[in-house]
């Protein structure tokens, strides 16, 4: 594992620190800022680390803040494969390994939610606190009436392989656009964010990458279902909703979890970090104190 610093250009206004850093074969992009003790942060579709701008912000007075872009997304590099929540949650635990962490306090929405679940699963020593969001977690009962009318529609059309980066090639930015503006209830993300979100999901390759996430939801859920089985969720964890998943995350963790708290954040859209950072940072705070 290696971890290489990328310089800052001049003139440029400080911020997180950008990293190049090897772990399991993938050159990951990785964010951090602050010291203190580590939280790691793990994004979903359609994001990179800029998700959590305003989080790292918040936390990185008390913490050393750790973002990286998930395998295949982002900055990070185009994995042939690798994309089920297990092989995700071994890049960061050996994420940590490299940047000297021997535990962090790991954050987690949309597609980062397994991964996160199943580090704390495997591995309770190395998570402090666990802080879960707008996610499924496979077929855990809990989420029967967040089901009840199906799936969301993209899942289906991003789990055929090769269709959906087939047909959105040159439309990238009217299809992430959507996702952003419904993920803030109609408000949007800052037009900085957002063309950075574009750019990250423009081409083939990259749109195949981040589709791999959705096509190994069916390993996803063997593996939260096996370690369910193996054991309970003994880290203390956060489960917050929003829109739409609500509360069905939190029905989905009660019956398998030693010490859970829920929260759901009213009038919030799913990109919890980017609609409503300082109701999120709220709740975290105290979490991780």
């Amino acid at each position: 594992m290696t971890v290489a610093p990328i310089p800052s250009p001049a003139g440029q206004t400080p911020g997180p620190l950008l990293h190049r850093v090897t772990v399991n074969g993938v050159e990951l992009n990785v964010a951090t800022a602050g010291t203190g003790p580590a939280v790691l942060l793990l994004h979903g579709f359609p994001h990179t680390w800029r998700l959590w701008t305003h989080v790292m912000d918040g936390l990185a007075g008390q913490y050393r803040v750790i973002a990286p872009d998930l395998r295949g997304l982002g900055a990070s590099a185009h994995a042939p494969d690798g994309y089920d929540a297990g092989s995700v949650a071994e890049d960061s635990l050996a994420l940590l390994d490299a940047f000297g962490e021997r535990s962090a306090s790991v954050i987690g929405i949309d597609a980062g939610t397994p991964p996160a679940f199943l580090m704390a699963m495997r591995s309770p020593e190395r998570v402090r606190r666990l802080v879960l969001m707008e996610s499924l977690l496979g077929t855990l009962p809990g989420a029967e009436r967040f089901l009840a009318g199906g799936p969301p529609w993209w899942f289906g059309f991003h789990s055929v392989p090769g269709l959906a980066e087939t047909v959105l090639p040159g439309n990238e930015g009217a299809y992430i656009e959507w996702f952003l503006t419904q993920g803030t209830l109609g408000q949007g993300v800052a037009p900085e964010i957002r063309d950075a979100f574009v750019s990250a999901y423009t081409g083939q390759e990259a749109l195949r990458c981040a589709f791999a996430h959705y096509r190994a939801m069916p390993t996803n859920a063997r593996q939260i279902q096996q370690a369910v089985e193996s054991g309970r969720l003994s880290v203390p964890t956060l489960a917050v909703g929003a829109r739409p998943v609500g509360d069905a995350l939190e029905r989905q963790l009660r019956p398998v979890t030693d010490d859970l708290t829920g929260h759901v954040i009213e009038d919030c859209g799913h990109i919890i970090p980017l609609h409503r950072p300082e109701e999120l940072l709220r709740l975290v705070r105290p979490f991780l104190a």
